[in-house]
């Protein structure tokens, strides 16, 4: 299974800290590549999981905080040349409304 796939189960199944860990890899990859946005569109996803773990916490703050930045980057994945990019489309939906359940979970 490849990192999106196995991210996007990890965020389906609300296990937002190990989807956190799922793509790190690729982003510290597109970092050294120096692929800026391919890196910072990662980043944004990893957030958005980041987010909702923090807010399972109880730490709205820092939740709200981390939630801006993947909303500010999101729009990234326009601008990107990814394998599966529909993919990575669907996971921007995903963590969105995983977001707004995010008092449910």
């Amino acid at each position: 299974m490849n990192s999106i796939d196995l991210f996007i189960e990890k965020i389906h199944n609300n296990h937002f800290v190990e989807a956190h860990e799922v793509l790190e890899n690729d982003w510290k990859r597109f970092k050294k590549e120096s692929k800026k946005e391919n890196a910072k569109f990662l980043q944004a996803l990893i957030n958005g999981a980041t987010s909702i773990a923090l807010w399972i916490k109880k730490r709205p703050e820092p939740s709200l905080r981390v939630w801006d930045f993947f909303q500010k980057n999101k729009y990234l994945i326009e601008t990107i040349n990814l394998n599966e990019k529909e993919k990575y489309l669907f996971t921007i939906k995903l963590l969105e409304y995983k977001f707004t359940q995010k008092e449910k979970l």
